[in-house]
């Protein structure tokens, strides 16, 4: 005959019974839905500060470097030299050279301050997107001696520039002259508008000239300030950094996005643990009514716990019965919890746009935020981090109420049955 565990099955059949106390059914349902409520958000939650992280990191390395090599002072003399042990580098999957200077462009009465990059069209495409995200011209407009340029949306818009003006840039960098120092000026067609791409203080700094105007601009004797290189993975950036530094035999200086952006990026990743430990407190919650739905079932079966103690159950299978009833209601709060959680991040935009039907307007309305959708990236990780935890909890949770009903004396709780 199979041997019986007594603790599994009259802790199974307790989970299962209906309460003769409508208020310990009624605390114990409130017990499993809040496990369930708290699980659902983390995950829904979660997923979605994932997808916002992936899609500011991907806006921002649209634009800023995956890697960049310069050199002492900021310059590279001779880029061309250094080209082949770079395409020769693993990962590495385009190059192109650049000049990155301040400068005041200004048009009529409008003055202000602007970033701006020399490059070589051809080669820039192959390493950012801004060719994929012109509003106005065509970013291969950029010619050597032409002296054109593309204005980010925002710059353009705050200087009043539209296709064909003729806008001045003042190099910061003066020239001597029989009257003196004279700020060195340039006027530079517009030749197109590019907007949609990184942060939106990226399109009210950003221009574009070519790179041999660039050196005329700046006087840089031929010079660049270094190579921007693309990954196949922007993840692997520190490793093809390193392994470039020790290449170069450190004659040249390796940069890598997630150094020139690390204050960012960690301010959001300390933001999403933060939110992580912040909604288990939900759990935890929870977790407390499930101890107040044990200690009531405890005292509300004294006769029961009498009776199989006085047939020779040991404390340690007491303990088992209501770890038992406690765990099953933590794990069907959990599991109910993590469907409705696995369910929202993989429909969430299906189920904002319901939202936003109902509602009759945007959530994040695109005149206002910078990322204008709910992206949202379930990581498996995560979930089975959550639905683990949220076990242990509600474990931790039935340990005091299976302990008290452990130490029950059968004499003093028959007394007055």
């Amino acid at each position: 005959m199979a041997k019986v565990n007594l603790p599994m099955m009259i802790g199974s059949r307790y989970s299962r019974a209906r309460r003769r106390n409508g208020f310990i059914s009624f605390i114990s349902t409130i017990s499993i839905l809040g496990v369930a409520i708290g699980v659902w958000v983390l995950i829904s939650v979660i997923s979605i500060m994932n997808g916002f992280g992936n899609e500011l990191r991907g806006r921002i390395l649209d634009v800023a470097p995956h890697v960049v090599v310069t050199g002492q002072g900021g310059w590279v003399k001779d880029w061309q030299i250094i080209t082949p042990s770079v395409d020769t580098q693993k990962g590495v999957v385009g190059r192109a050279p650049f000049i990155l200077e301040q400068g005041l462009v200004s048009l009529n009465s409008a003055v202000t301050g602007s970033l701006v990059k020399g490059v070589l069209p051809a080669e820039e495409s192959k390493v950012s997107s801004v060719a994929d995200h012109m509003l106005q011209g065509n970013f291969n407009l950029l010619q050597k001696g032409k002296y054109n340029v593309v204005l980010g949306n925002g710059l353009a818009q705050k200087i009043g520039a539209g296709m064909g003006d003729k806008v001045t840039f003042i190099s910061p960098q003066g020239q001597s002259t029989p009257a003196g120092l004279m700020p060195r000026l340039r006027r530079f067609t517009v030749v197109g508008v590019f907007g949609g791409i990184g942060p939106d203080e990226f399109d009210a700094a950003l221009s574009y000239i070519h790179l041999d105007d660039a050196i005329k601009l700046y006087k840089t004797a031929g010079k660049v300030s270094g190579l921007r290189l693309k990954l196949s993975d922007p993840q692997e950036a520190r490793k093809i950094a390193a392994e470039l530094t020790d290449k170069f035999q450190y004659e040249y200086y390796v940069d890598n996005w997630t150094r020139q952006h690390k204050t960012f990026f960690r301010a959001l990743e300390v933001e999403r643990r933060m939110v992580f430990i912040t909604l288990f407190l939900i759990v935890a919650i929870a977790a407390f009514n499930i101890v107040s739905t044990l200690i009531m079932v405890v005292t509300d079966k004294r006769a029961d716990i009498a009776i199989l103690r006085t047939l020779g159950l040991s404390p340690a299978k007491f303990m088992g019965i209501f770890f038992v009833q406690g765990v099953t209601s933590g794990a069907i709060g959990t599991i109910v919890g993590a469907a409705a959680g696995i369910l929202t991040a993989l429909n969430l935009s299906n189920i904002i746009n319901f939202v936003e039907g109902v509602l009759g307007f945007e959530l994040l309305p695109q005149s206002v935020y910078y990322v204008t959708d709910f992206p949202a990236e379930l990581r498996w990780s995560d979930v089975i981090v959550i639905v683990s935890v949220s076990i242990v909890i509600s474990m931790l949770a039935t340990l005091y109420p299976s302990w008290q009903a452990s130490k029950t004396e059968p004499a003093e709780a028959l007394r007055y049955e």
